[in-house]
């Protein structure tokens, strides 16, 4: 019995460069798969960072039904944005499916995506499919600058401080040759020798609060936000608000006790180190100290 997916329209937007080259690889066996499968689609390939989200926007433009992301959180995060308009309205009524070829699954752990292609292709095939919530998000592209306001959307997670220094230290070449885990890890540990916390003036759902000496804000939705990093969030706590997952009063002497509970996933009592509270809608005001602001686990910018 054929799948009614088999008789719409798909688009395959596949980054090759994931991986350092491996998910080209990766992604040629999905496709000679789907193939075999006869299971009918059209291929787009990037040769730019930015190339995944306009060929999603433009798909979504086009009619297509489904839209595959075949990469990684980057290329999730790129066609993710495809399907909205800057004022958070959906651009088509196209499914979004994800192929993952990257490096750290994040968005894949958190709602049960399969990293093996082969069982993500029949996923695909099959019309597997679950209703995600999306963030948006607004933010400055050049520091300082208050003309270059834009808005963008994740799936996963947003850093401010430590986790966006920690994106582009980790993704400058160290997880390329120590791994996913361990060059996280390591850049993890070099950044905090050195980190100064911060404070910064926040807003939940409109109550002003001051948090004092942040290292870091994880504003999140998923349960896995970086690299083996895993957030336990309540159960009663509604898919209409984010997590905010706060890193304070960071020394030495408590680092072993600060990872070991970020990385546990397990539930926690709130502590001046660790802490996380829950809303719809989350501001952070500019700090010129550590403004740098990361999302989906690349740098986007600054408050």
């Amino acid at each position: 019995m054929k799948s009614k997916l088999a008789n719409m329209k798909t688009l395959l937007i596949v980054n090759p460069f994931s991986q350092g080259g491996k998910s080209a690889r990766l992604a040629d066996k999905a496709m000679r798969y789907l193939k075999d499968k006869q299971f009918k689609f059209d291929t787009a390939f990037t040769k730019e960072f930015e190339d995944a989200f306009l060929l999603s926007v433009k798909a979504n433009m086009d009619s297509y039904e489904n839209i595959i992301a075949v990469g990684g959180d980057g290329t999730i995060n790129k066609v993710i944005n495809g399907f909205y308009d800057s004022e958070g309205n959906r651009i088509s009524n196209s499914r979004f499916g994800v192929i993952y070829t990257g490096t750290s699954p994040d968005f894949c752990r958190s709602y049960g995506i399969s990293t093996n292609v082969i069982k993500a292709s029949d996923a695909i095939i099959k019309m597997k499919s679950v209703n995600i919530p999306i963030g948006r998000i607004q933010f400055c592209k050049i520091q300082n600058s208050k003309d270059l306001s834009m808005i963008k959307y994740f799936a996963c997670c947003a850093n401010i401080g430590l986790g966006a220094s920690l994106a582009r230290k980790a993704n400058s070449g160290i997880r390329a040759s120590m791994g996913d885990f361990f060059g996280t890890l390591v850049s993890l540990l070099q950044l905090l020798a050195a980190y100064k916390g911060t404070d910064y003036s926040v807003a939940l759902d409109s109550k002003n609060s001051k948090y004092s000496n942040v290292t870091n804000l994880s504003i999140g939705i998923t349960a896995y936000i970086a690299s083996g990093i895993k957030v336990h969030r309540k159960n009663n706590i509604t898919d209409d608000k984010f997590y905010i997952l706060k890193t304070a009063n960071v020394r030495l002497t408590n680092i072993h006790k600060l990872l070991k509970g970020i990385y546990s996933g397990k539930e926690f009592v709130n502590t001046p180190l660790l802490s996380i509270e829950y809303a719809a809608k989350i501001e952070i005001f500019m700090n010129d100290i550590h403004p740098d602001v990361e999302f989906d686990g690349d740098p986007a910018g600054y408050l």
